[in-house]
This record gives structure tokens, C-alpha cells and sequence, in this order.
């Protein structure tokens, strides 16, 4: 009984990627650390997967035949039945504007090929501890409410004029931190410290991004917002 209920706590790992070897080399290494890896070898597949069965986490190649990685990226965050699932970006390529992309679509972490198996596991297990420290974080009872932006904690939810708005885990949590903490500044350094929770390659401009996507979401004027303001210098405070 131990050992069937210990194999149902096991986190499951979706791999998306077109290179045979690379989903047997995930398979092979995450599986023996633990973890159940689903496997997918197209963008189309991994979303039918994601879909119909439970992932506790998505690594997403960039370069997938049809459907690309951004292409899947930007429907795993449209879909509100599988929006909050974290992803990492796997990518061959080392462009930063490829980077910058790929967070702009809601990627909460990315890792360019070749990487080592050691760092690709230590960066899966902090992504995992992070979202289930999200997920015991939130409070059931807990209800943010101002103007026509309404946040439920309990639920993860949040709807701006009574109409639901999907946000990626990170916006989420970047909007939680922000909330949380009416007219508080918080500096870059300290948002990408407490939602990140490591030293992140992205460097500052890793919140910006994620501040732009949040503010377009939320926003009716993104350039000239309510809600999320910047503090010239420092960094972002959220008004009530």
C-alpha cells in the first residue's frame, strides 16, 4: 500500500521534443531521480497530453516540427485548463531575443543545449518546489478586490470585470507578491529573488518582461497603467 500510494506522489514531467535521443535521455535521467516523464514529439501532441491528463510540469523544446515552441508556449497560457502548469524552454539557441520571446509568452525558466543533466534536474526540482510553495501559500479565504480587478487566492483566479484572465504561474505569483503588498516598492532584485528563487541567468530584465505581459493583460492603458506602477530607479509597487 506504501509503495502505491508513494508512486501516485510522484511529479509527472511532460518532454516535448522531436529529438528521440533527447526524450530518452530525459526519460532515462528524470525517471531515475524520481520523477513520471510523459513523452511527446510534436507541439500538437504534447497539448493533446497536457489536456487530458495531469502534468506537474512541461519541458518544451523550441525547435518542434508544425507546431514550434512559442506556437505550443502561447496555447498552454491561453488555455485557462492548463495555463498555471510551469514550462522550461529547451532551445538549441542562445539568441536573446529568442530568451526574451520566450518569457514574454509566460516560460518560467529556459535552458539552452547542450545542458547537464545535474543542473537540468537541480532547475526541475526548484521549479517543482517553488510552484508547490505557491500552491500551500495560498490562503482559502483570501480575496483581493479593487476597482474591477478581482484576485482569489484559493482559486488562483483572477478576472478583470467579471471576465477571467489567464495569467502564467509566474505573472501569477509576481501579481500575488505585488497584491499582497499595496503600495509597497518592491526593487527587481527582490521580485526576481522570492519568485525565481535562485540566481536566474535572465538577470533583471526577466521581471520587466513578465511586468509588460501582466500590464497588458490588465491594464485598459499599458502605457499609462492603474494598478502595477513603475518607481523610476528602483523598481514596481502595485496602487489600490
Amino acid at each position: 500500500m506504501y509503495e502505491k500510494e508513494k508512486h501516485m506522489e510522484k511529479k509527472i514531467i511532460l518532454a516535448i521534443d522531436d529529438e528521440p535521443h533527447i526524450l530518452e535521455l530525459l526519460e532515462y535521467n528524470l525517471t531515475k531521480a524520481g520523477y513520471k516523464v510523459l513523452r511527446a514529439e510534436t507541439g500538437e501532441k504534447g497539448l493533446e497530453i497536457l489536456r487530458s491528463a495531469r502534468v506537474d510540469l512541461v519541458l518544451l523544446d523550441r525547435m518542434l516540427p508544425g507546431m514550434d515552441g512559442m506556437e505550443a508556449l502561447r496555447e498552454i497560457r491561453s488555455d485557462l485548463r492548463i495555463s498555471a502548469v510551469p514550462v522550461m524552454m529547451l532551445t538549441a539557441k542562445g539568441e536573446e531575443i529568442d530568451k526574451v520571446l520566450g518569457l514574454e509568452l509566460g516560460a518560467d525558466d529556459y535552458l539552452s543545449k547542450p545542458f547537464g543533466i545535474r543542473e537540468l534536474e537541480a532547475r526541475v526540482k526548484a521549479l517543482l518546489r517553488r510552484s508547490a510553495q505557491a500552491y500551500r501559500e495560498a490562503q482559502p479565504e483570501e480575496r483581493f478586490e479593487t476597482g474591477g480587478l478581482a484576485v482569489n487566492h484559493a482559486a488562483r483566479e483572477v478576472t478583470l470585470q467579471g471576465v477571467t484572465v489567464a495569467l502564467s504561474r509566474k505573472e501569477y505569483e509576481l501579481l500575488h507578491i505585488l497584491i499582497s503588498h499595496p503600495n509597497q516598492v518592491f526593487t527587481r532584485e527582490q521580485l526576481l529573488d522570492q519568485i525565481w528563487g535562485y540566481e536566474y541567468f535572465g538577470e533583471t530584465r526577466t521581471v520587466d518582461v513578465h511586468i509588460r505581459s501582466l500590464r497588458r493583460k490588465l491594464e485598459e492603458n499599458p502605457e499609462q497603467p492603474q494598478y502595477i506602477r513603475t518607481v523610476r530607479g528602483i523598481g514596481y509597487k502595485f496602487v489600490k
